[in-house]
């Protein structure tokens, strides 16, 4: 293993608003981020291991690089530099130690995908959607990032049927089993992605399997193998030409249609012909993989929301049928337009369990009155101490508006004293 040559610590403006990455990196895109006790998160991405901090107002970051270069062939589709810089990106790069031949300022803010203007955005889906201004002050910041398509294509195959932490489990195991070893953090290994030729290997499926991915291990060793015939530059050959790989130009998308353009429904159908690949994980790589911001995964979570919030789950609606699915799909991109699918996934984070806690918001309200009461032989003095909790309280499941219970507790003493005799 290299030593490992450490960048300083370098930042971007970018405020909370725009980005949340406690949010963003938790939320089910990708899979293999570390958090460590210090809000610090890291991930072996490109060849370096890139670690990234948060404030309020800024976004830190810095890269552990290999001294010595790891063989090309041992990488996952290493990419050059991007030749553009983003609209929020402007590198606080004085005395910092930037530029110098280094790409991690374009390899962040193109994974971070930082060029459009989220503040913008939920503007724009709040004015269109009710249900979504009322679920979004909770979670904003939320941003599809641009991942590798075939790490977002292996991840996704392994989400069925699974939960975030399973998928997590997995995909460290697939990282540390064939992925290249990039270096320690803290005491802790950091592999990168393994390329779709280390996959299509013999023997692959049978370890997969013995590493706990069941089915899954058949459907990534074929589809490792489908992507070797089809060519080095099939599966980005599909991206949305707005959303290029790093360091390509970007091109124009095509005409918008409600069911989404040409090009995303191309590479949704062709998505298809891999084994292990349905509309939603087709749906998954085209949204975080291929940049279509219009495809809309439906799968367990945004069908109860579809049935919840959109009136689905009725007449010819009332399962989860293949022309229901594009019903579903095509009713946000309706209301949310060409970004429909990062709407989308702002009221899926709003619906897993992990941030359940920001559903509910409490607060306290003290009242006393002083009441005299008098009597024929009793003046008494009557204290009423009334303690209002007053709960606000955003229903998670059952998607009802706030309501606010109003819970009165009154202690009541009682102090007499009997009158004097004239």
């Amino acid at each position: 293993m290299a030593a490992l040559r450490i960048q300083e610590w370098r930042s971007l403006p970018v405020p909370l608003a725009e980005l949340c990455i406690n949010t963003t990196l938790r939320c089910g895109q990708s899979f293999r981020w570390r958090k460590a006790e210090d809000e610090t998160w890291s991930i072996a991405l490109h060849g370096r291991i890139l670690s990234l901090r948060q404030d309020p107002t800024h976004l830190h970051y810095r890269a552990l690089s290999p001294t010595r270069r790891l063989p090309q062939a041992s990488l996952a589709l290493p990419t050059p530099p991007s030749s553009t810089i983003s609209s929020h990106a402007e590198d606080e790069r004085g005395g910092e130690g930037g530029g110098g031949g280094d790409d991690t300022h374009d390899l962040v803010c193109h994974y971070l995908n930082l060029s459009p203007d989220l503040t913008r955005l939920y503007k724009q889906w709040s004015a269109a959607d009710p249900n979504f201004a009322r679920r979004a002050p909770a979670f904003t910041g939320i941003r599809v990032l641009q991942q590798d398509a075939w790490e977002a294509l292996v991840g996704f195959i392994c989400s069925s049927n699974n939960n975030i932490i399973r998928i997590s489990q997995m995909i460290h195991k697939l990282c540390v089993e064939y992925g290249p070893l990039i270096g320690e953090l803290d005491g802790l290994p950091y592999h990168d992605f393994p390329a779709p030729g280390t996959l299509a290997q013999d023997g692959v499926e049978a370890r997969l399997r013995a590493l706990g991915f069941g089915y899954r291990a058949k459907y990534l060793a074929q589809t490792a193998r489908m992507l070797l015939e089809k060519g080095d530059a099939w599966l980005d050959s599909l991206r949305n030409p707005e959303r290029p790989v790093l360091g390509v130009k970007a091109g124009d998308g095509g005409d918008w249609r409600e069911e989404g353009r040409e090009g995303y429904r191309r590479a949704h159908d062709e998505l298809l012909a891999l084994q292990g690949v349905g509309p939603k994980v087709a749906d998954c790589v085209c949204l975080m993989g291929l940049g279509w911001g219009e495809a809309v995964p439906v799968d367990t979570h945004v069908w109860q929301i579809a049935q919840r919030d959109y009136r689905f789950g009725r007449g010819k609606h009332s399962s989860l049928t293949k022309a229901t699915y594009d019903a579903v799909g095509n009713k946000f991109r309706s209301l949310w337009g060409k970004e429909a699918g990062w709407a989308h996934s702002v009221l899926f984070t709003a619906d897993l369990r992990a941030f359940s806690q920001r559903l509910v918001t409490k607060t306290e309200v003290k009242e006393e009155s002083l009441i005299k009461v008098e009597e024929d032989a009793i003046a008494g003095a009557v204290t009423k101490e009334e303690v209002t909790l007053e709960k606000t309280i955003k229903r998670e499941l059952e998607g009802q508006d706030e309501r606010k219970l109003i819970e009165i507790k009154a202690n009541v003493v009682r102090k007499t004293k009997r009158r004097r005799k004239a």
